[in-house]
């Protein structure tokens, strides 16, 4: 299996790169330097974990996809290469936090998007608590990462142009909070975990956490920076 993964890293790092320039050095340096964790990362478009994975390797890093994309046994063969954790949207996720869990366990670091659904354009959507419930079920830390330029990924491979795609990598948290938070504060650290992410954005892109990218650490109530 390991090989098997070392050749599917390899391909999706030489694919990726066929079409995009990528600048992804913060996020590896990131991993290094940190033990298994969950990342938070913004949904663009479909490439963002095959260039996570594929750049990152021989780190272990690994992320969701939509239950029904094992229909197609080509992305069928590379998920389950790099241990992508199947998603039935609309159904509990119990079974999908037991798997995340276990992922993190044997190593590899779990990609997650609070947002749960692409953008296309960029900017920072609403995020949604899942990963609250997992980081606080788990006691793991959340490292949060953002990127920009994907978003114009498509326009370019038209004009045969490779995309600049850039990713950038914050300071990792834990969750501080002593109870079960209620729903209210749910999305208060939700949005604090947002917050995290669009700081790493330009401007443009931080959607309706332009406000809270402005806080410093010691504004956080909710996180503690590792």
């Amino acid at each position: 299996m390991e090989l098997r993964r070392a050749a599917v890293s390899y391909f999706l790092k030489g694919v990726t790169s066929a079409i995009c320039r990528i600048d992804c050095g913060e996020f590896r340096d990131a991993l290094s330097r940190n033990e298994p964790m969950l990342v938070a990362f913004n949904h663009v478009n479909f490439l963002e974990v095959p260039i996570l994975v594929g750049h990152s390797y021989p780190l272990k890093v690994t992320g969701l996809a939509k239950a029904e994309t094992w229909k197609n046994p080509f992305f069928a063969f590379l998920f389950d290469s790099y241990g992508a954790i199947p998603i039935q949207r609309g159904r509990a996720f119990t079974e999908a936090f037991r798997l995340m869990r276990e992922a993190v366990d044997d190593g590899f670091f779990m990609c997650i998007a609070p947002e749960g659904t692409r953008s296309k354009d960029g900017v920072l959507g609403s995020g949604r608590p899942g990963i609250i419930q997992l980081a606080l079920d788990t006691g793991l830390p959340i490292l949060p990462v953002a990127h920009h330029g994907g978003e114009r990924v498509w326009e370019n491979l038209r004009r045969l142009r490779r995309t600049p795609f850039c990713f950038r990598a914050g300071r990792p948290f834990r969750i501080r909070i002593g109870h079960r938070p209620g729903k209210g504060e749910r999305g208060q650290i939700t949005a604090e975990v947002m917050g995290r992410m669009a700081r790493l954005l330009p401007e443009d892109k931080r959607g309706a956490y332009a406000g809270q990218a402005l806080l410093d650490e010691s504004e956080c109530k909710y996180l503690d920076f590792l």
